[in-house]
């Protein structure tokens, strides 16, 4: 029994059918009518899409792409039909098992996995492409769904907001469309380029469209007078073909135009011409480059041969650049018509000559083993980390060029461009990678990091004393390579980590210390640490002596709790005092006797007033005295204005206390940054290095306290420095920690 209502739904019904005949290799015509109904029935009270047609029309319009542009299978039209039911519908997963089995319930969920709310931050996209590969690597028609999905929500973009627009295209240009590469989907890889450069840069795309189109008739009359010749010598010949030529992409030609910095009207290899031969023979594409460069001169380093050896997704033609009329270099590809189809729509051609492509089978088998081995990756220290190398080493792989190279048994390799022996080591095995010492490269010696050409043959030497080294990952390009080195390099920060932890946890317990964990955080904040772990690592490796810390904090601790402090600071104040002799007091200096209140311990640069006491002359305080207003309550005629003697000539003795790790060079940087900023002068300076930990003591002349604040602040800054202090007297002291 139909469940369709109106004649409307019976004309979709019978175009999708027309569509399936005519494209897939074979079909269950029941399938496809009863998927339809129930999406139908399923979609029918749903809300309308942005552009006011009702919803069906959009799961509709992905079935047709699949039969017709991704032409696969039933079991893929009948997923497409019902890829948005359990999102959109009151009908779930269990509705669709029940009715259609688990093989289409498993496609609707792999692609309902990937369709929700992608987008506003980094690792939320990150976790969906996750479920997407996931998802693929069970199923492959998955993602074909999804493609057909996405090109159809390309093609309606318009729709929708501005800010949709932009989000939805800039994530299709960046990972869908080298998704699509890598599948050999040609046509759908174009146009999701295409559509996303119109939505992102629409008025570049709209200049070069416009001059496309002006140029159109001398184009085609070019492209009839270049393929004239060929076209009679293939005749003669008597070979079955079709020959055409076809303008670039837009989104190919706004590329070369950047890349070469030159305007359209200066790029002459706008169209490619191919040529499609009816017949299994390879050897006739070479018979055919052999003709094309008997009439046009070719260009030898643009030819490229992937028929002998093909793409990984399976791709296969000849490739040569020849000069034609009026000096115009035009590509000309080469290709038999089902090179030509899986070409055009790559792993979706593989099921109408899946009887002759297991070379190809065997590649896509290849390119999931690797989707598979992304997600089996331990993840990084933290979830944010995780996202993003996962999504460096998904566009890694999707991006990249490809060079073929040789094991010395003679063994093909195809490895990104750029690649190194180290790449090429852990593409044979991981173990073979860990422990490279060395490579030659066709029978030559090399370093490790040299870069590998097409048709090199690599020999690696390996030593079972040999570990994986960290500056690899500096120079290796393949995410395997890069995958395996960050695995090992986390393993041992991890296993440095708690061997720092467990020296940390020992030196407090013999130290009696306790230390609360927001101490703790705020420990980790002071010495420039990323994260504990970090920390933990410098202990291990020396870098950091716990004792010496833990000294410091107890020391700190005292000061808090006692305002005793240690012999530097007093000499400071020593220092700053006898610089600053002659306090002025009520605008003139006088011959009283003055003296500093032990309550707030005054220092140069402090707001001061002066306290008239009985047989002690004059009291200095600082103006926020805890003790002066007290005083000051019941004397008040007793508070002189009082000022700093070096005020009058624009400077006073400041000091800072500066602390962290040794490293050559450290001290001269310190005193370069105090110097450099508005001539700073600098009176004195000492220093000591304890256990890799350095302190100094330095005496300068500022202008006032923002001239001090922002020396501090640019101390801080200097690589290695864990503490910079003000340098005061007292618990009242002002500190700015690092």
């Amino acid at each position: 029994m139909s469940y369709l209502a109106d004649v409307k739904s019976v004309e979709k019904l019978n175009r999708l059918l027309e569509v399936c005949r005519n494209n897939l290799y074979s079909f269950d015509e029941d399938l496809i009518r009863r998927a339809f109904e129930f999406s139908w029935n399923a979609h029918v009270k749903g809300k309308p899409r942005a552009s006011g047609e009702p919803y069906f029309s959009h799961p509709y319009e992905v079935a047709l792409v699949v039969a017709k542009e991704v032409p696969l299978d039933d079991i893929s039209v009948a997923s497409a039909l019902l890829h948005d039911v359990v999102e959109d519908t009151p009908y779930d997963l269990k509705a669709v098992r029940s009715e259609f089995g688990n093989e289409i319930a498993e496609i609707v969920d792999g692609v309902t996995k990937i369709s929700g709310a992608v987008e506003s931050h980094e690792i939320t996209r990150a976790e969906n492409y996750r479920k997407m590969l996931l998802s693929m690597a069970k199923d492959v028609r998955v993602i074909l769904v999804k493609f057909a999905d996405r090109l159809h929500n390309m093609r309606t973009l318009t729709f929708l907001s501005r800010e949709k627009q932009e989000r939805i295209s800039r994530e299709t240009l960046e990972i869908y469309a080298p998704l699509a590469h890598r599948f050999g989907l040609a046509k759908v890889k174009w146009e999701f380029e295409d559509l996303a450069f119109k939505h992102l840069s629409g008025q570049d795309y709209e200049y070069i469209s416009r001059k496309l189109n002006a140029k159109r008739r001398e184009r085609e009359a070019y492209i009839r007078k270049f393929i004239n010749p060929i076209k009679k010598r293939l005749e003669e010949a008597e070979l079955d073909f079709d020959i055409t030529g076809r303008p670039k992409h837009i989104y190919s030609i706004y590329n070369k135009m950047v890349k070469r910095n030159k305007p359209i009207e200066e790029i002459y290899d706008l169209f490619a011409v191919r040529v499609i031969l009816d017949t299994i023979d390879k050897n006739e594409c070479f018979s055919v480059y052999g003709i094309v460069s008997e009439i046009y001169t070719p260009v030898p380093e643009r030819f490229k041969d992937y028929i002998s050896v093909p793409k990984q997704n399976g791709y296969q033609s000849i490739h040569t650049t020849v000069v034609g009329p009026e000096g115009k270099m035009v590509e000309v590809q080469i290709r038999t018509r089902q090179m030509d189809e899986i070409a055009e729509r790559g792993v979706a051609a593989h099921w109408k000559y899946k009887e002759d492509v297991k070379g190809a089978d065997r590649k896509l088998d290849e390119w999931i083993s690797w989707v598979r081995e992304i997600l089996e990756q331990p993840p990084a220290s933290s979830s944010e980390d995780a996202a993003k190398s996962f999504l460096e080493g998904f566009k890694l792989d999707l991006y990249q060029d490809e060079i073929y190279v040789f094991t010395p048994k003679g063994e093909l390799q195809v490895l990104p461009k750029g690649s190194t022996p180290v790449d090429f080591a852990f593409e044979i095995h991981s173990q073979v990678g860990t422990h490279c010492v060395g490579a030659k490269i066709n029978g030559r010696m090399v370093p490790l990091n040299t870069r590998l050409n097409s048709g090199d043959q690599i020999e690696i030497i390996t030593s079972s004393n040999q570990n994986v080294n960290p500056d690899w990952e500096k120079f290796v390009v393949s995410r395997k390579a890069k995958a395996h080195i960050r695995r090992w390099i986390n393993d041992e920060a991890r296993k440095k980590a708690a061997e720092g932890e467990e020296i940390w946890t020992k030196r407090l317990k013999k130290h009696k210390v306790t230390l609360p964990e927001d101490d703790f955080a705020k420990l980790i904040r002071e010495m420039k640490f990323d994260n504990a772990q970090r920390f933990y690592i410098a202990i291990a490796e020396e870098e950091v002596n716990p004792d010496r810390i833990i000294a410091r904090l107890t020391q700190q601790k005292t000061v808090k709790e006692t305002g005793e402090t240690t012999k530097p600071v007093h000499t400071f104040v020593e220092i700053a005092r006898k610089s600053s002799e002659g306090i002025v007091v009520d605008g003139s200096r006088s011959d009283w006797k003055i003296s500093y209140a032990k309550c707030c311990n005054p220092i140069p640069g402090d707001e001061i007033v002066g306290f008239v006491t009985t047989g002690e002359g004059v009291k200095v305080h600082r103006k926020n005295c805890a003790n002066l207003a007290r005083m000051a309550g019941a004397a008040r005629e007793r508070i002189v204005d009082a000022t700093w003697p070096g005020e009058s000539s624009g400077l006073f003795v400041a000091g800072v206390s500066v602390s962290g790790m040794d490293r050559p060079g450290i001290l001269t940087e310190l005193t370069h940054a105090i110097s450099s900023y508005q001539n700073t002068n600098i009176r004195s300076v000492s220093a000591e290095v304890r256990d890799a930990v350095f302190e100094s003591q330095i005496i300068i002349y500022v202008k006032d306290k923002e001239h001090l604040d922002r020396l501090i602040d640019k101390l801080k800054r200097i690589p290695s420095v864990t503490r910079v202090d003000r340098m005061s007297a007292g618990a009242t002291g002002q500190a700015a920690n690092a």
